[in-house]
């Protein structure tokens, strides 16, 4: 089993979702943001990178995440990254439409570009993958995108080109919502995405 560490950044919802017993067992450290420079994580194999973190902690953070993915660790971007800290990162922010399933003939707008990726094929589905958008990536040509817009912006990618690395990328807010008591999908999303981390084809 992969060792897998999360930055922490104490607020509820990063509470819940890292301490729920289900998800929990897959983590090996839980590291306090504030810590975070002065913890190692030499004995890591995946870093998550939570949405919702403090963007000058974060930006204080970006040359040992960095450091880590150079010395072939996996990096776990989660929700909106508008700070320009990721690999050859191209952000564009959209509207969010929290409700759009209550629309007439409703789409998410999802697309999935890899149905026969080991994440899908074993872990889970595109509905798992699928609350609402935040925005887009478009990310360097050399990765893989998973899921995507209609106009193919990147709502989950993977990179192993930019660095020695592996960054999986993506726009959702699984953590931020599944802490909130706020969007099931999120649940089914970590029920698949831990085992994954832990023990997939990566």
């Amino acid at each position: 089993m992969r060792k897998i560490g999360v930055i922490y950044s104490g607020n509820e919802s990063h509470y819940r979702t890292f301490h729920e017993p289900k998800f929990n067992q897959y983590i090996k450290k839980l590291i306090y943001h504030p810590h975070f420079l002065e913890t190692s994580i030499d004995d890591l194999d995946v870093l998550i990178v939570p949405s919702q973190l403090n963007s000058h902690l974060l930006m204080k953070s970006v040359a040992k995440i960095q450091s880590f993915a150079e010395n072939g660790g996996i990096v776990v971007a989660f929700g909106p990254q508008p700070w320009e800290w990721l690999p050859a990162q191209q952000w564009e922010e959209r509207p969010t439409n929290f409700w759009w399933w209550l629309e007439k003939d409703a789409s998410s707008g999802l697309v999935l570009q890899a149905p026969t990726h080991p994440l899908f094929t074993n872990y889970v589905t595109l509905a798992d993958c699928t609350w609402h958008q935040h925005g887009v990536f478009w990310p360097p040509a050399n990765a893989d995108v998973l899921i995507s817009t209609e106009d193919g912006g990147a709502v989950l990618y993977m990179d192993k080109a930019s660095t020695n690395g592996t960054w999986i990328i993506t726009t959702l807010d699984p953590d931020f919502h599944f802490g909130s008591y706020f969007m099931p999908a999120t649940e089914r999303f970590f029920e698949g995405f831990f085992p994954y981390l832990a023990y997939g084809e990566i």
